[in-house]
């Protein structure tokens, strides 16, 4: 076997159009066309093609959407002998719902924990008792948010390296991102919300991930509140993406039997669009106006995933000698 390809970074986007580039936009396209990323690498046991820049020691990949072809698709290329992974950072560059609460739509969130959604027991709306907030409880347990937390709580709570976030929101805190004429339109209508009606900025904000995408404001505080018991109160829901759980367990295996290094991962979501709707609008109607690709910040989200990932990878790759053995300082 030949020698394998040393990679120092991951860019790990999650659904792309068939084309890669001239046509719709997907989260990968910008990477290819701008980084660049020009190789192309077949990945027959993956979900799509993988895109290589040989100079830099960036390699895209593209892993399907939900949990389940995430974590498929990062196995297989983690266990791929064509490639040196094993110093590899991996950037997670992804669109996402955005709480209102916390951010504005266009803005860019570094998550510190990330917290499966998809684990749980559910009782249909319309059964829950009364004296219930939600009809969603932990695998176990016969309350929502009955305590006290399961101690195996990696299964449904990943925790990325602290320092790591750090240095990545430090690099990037003073990025200007678009803010266009429809994301201030779609910011007006959300009266009473100050974080949601501000400019888009980067920030230090957690996610939830399931394969469910849901909306409206009762699942919005289910989502918080499910965030603070997984985390004891240490994550904030800032966003809410489907596949980041399946890439970080993944990885965490692939970590264990030393072909990543699990500290390496990184995640960012980008705000396409709000997780419930402004006063006055019910769920249904605010979901029926978000459909995928014309959420209110569906093409500023695509922008700030790669204006921001871009500051990190290039920091990286062009400062190796300094980031190959040693994590930048938190």
């Amino acid at each position: 076997m030949s020698e394998r390809i040393p990679v120092r970074v991951v860019v790990v986007t999650m659904y792309e159009t068939a084309l890669d580039t001239g046509d719709q936009f997907g989260e990968f396209r910008l990477w290819v066309e701008r980084l660049p990323l020009p190789e192309r690498v077949p990945f027959p046991y993956g979900f799509h093609e993988l895109r290589h820049n040989p100079e830099k020691g960036v390699l895209g990949i593209v892993s399907g959407v939900g949990t389940a072809r995430a974590a498929a698709s990062v196995t297989a290329l983690g266990m791929d002998p064509r490639f040196d992974l094993s110093r590899a950072y991996w950037l997670v560059a992804g669109i996402a719902g955005v709480n209102p609460h916390e951010a504005s739509i266009g803005s860019a969130a570094w998550a510190e924990w990330v917290v499966d959604t998809d684990l749980a027991c559910q009782i249909d709306a319309r059964e829950i008792p009364a004296d219930w907030p939600t009809g969603y409880l932990p695998l176990g347990k016969t309350r929502p948010y009955e305590e006290p937390v399961d101690s195996d709580g990696a299964h449904w709570a990943y925790r990325l390296d602290p320092g790591l976030v750090e240095w990545a929101y430090r690099l990037t805190a003073e990025v200007t991102l678009d803010d266009t004429p429809a994301l201030q339109e779609a910011r007006v209508r959300y009266a009473g919300f100050p974080a949601a009606q501000a400019p888009p900025r980067v920030l230090k904000g957690d996610a939830v991930s399931g394969s469910t995408f849901w909306h409206g404001e009762l699942l919005n505080r289910r989502a918080a509140e499910w965030m603070r018991y997984w985390t004891g109160g240490g994550g904030r829901f800032v966003m809410t993406a489907m596949e980041d759980t399946g890439t970080l367990q993944a990885l965490s295996f692939l970590a264990r039997a030393g072909f990543v290094d699990l500290r390496r991962a990184l995640v960012l979501r980008t705000g396409s669009n709000y997780t419930m709707p402004p006063t006055g609008v019910t769920a249904a109607e605010n979901l029926a106006a978000e459909t995928h690709g014309v959420y209110s910040g569906y093409y500023p989200a695509l922008e700030a995933a790669y204006r921001i990932g871009r500051v990190v990878v290039d920091e990286l790759t062009g400062n190796w000698q300094r980031y190959e053995k040693l994590l930048p300082p938190g």
